[in-house]
């Protein structure tokens, strides 16, 4: 966890909160606490997230590396209509106060965030220009463009063994290619 929340610091991105489980109970670890101020404690986190602009990476234990979620801010407006859309194709709709979940058939959900506030800035020159991931099932850009009631070309997918990010394109991050503790690739 330490190594990865590292890394992305030292990519540019700002921790926004640490939740983790100590002595029985969650507690936060949020800044200006350092690493150096539980390291020694046995916090088993539940979730670190950084943001460099609109991108929020969010991390956690688990017993193996998972890839759970990728997240969009959309409108009040654009989240009915996906919602909408995922009844129509029967994927399962877990609508929450803060954020709305889709379970998709490609063992990852997608997050629908309405709240403007939860990215570091929506004006910024860094975003997500593509996606690179691997699925064990084929079809995935075509069911995002129906879900999403358009081509959502940001998000590629290659037929694998596991379900995972394997690439992020990141325009304004970096002009070489960096990999993460995880082994997702990195680059501008």
């Amino acid at each position: 966890m330490e190594e990865t929340e590292g890394f992305y610091v030292n990519a540019g991105f700002q921790i926004y909160q640490r939740i983790g489980k100590y002595q029985g109970d969650f507690q936060n670890f949020d800044p200006p606490l350092v690493w150096d101020n539980f390291r020694e404690k046995n916090i088993l986190f539940r979730i670190i997230e950084a943001r460099k602009g609109s991108i929020n990476i969010t991390f956690g234990y688990g017993k193996k590396i998972k890839f759970d979620h990728i997240g969009f801010l959309v409108s009040e407006k654009e989240q009915e209509l996906i919602c909408q859309n995922a009844d129509n194709m029967n994927w399962t709709v877990d609508m929450g106060e803060r954020r709305t979940f889709i379970a998709t058939p490609y063992s990852f959900r997608i997050e629908l965030q309405t709240n403007k506030e939860i990215a570091d800035s929506v004006t910024d020159n860094i975003r997500i220009e593509e996606l690179r991931l691997e699925t064990k099932k084929k079809g995935l850009e075509d069911d995002l463009s129906i879900l999403f009631g358009k081509p959502v070309s940001s998000i590629k997918s290659v037929f694998g063994e596991t379900v995972t990010i394997n690439e992020a394109v990141i325009k304004g991050l970096s002009s070489k290619i960096l990999v993460d503790p995880n082994g997702v690739r990195i680059m501008n």
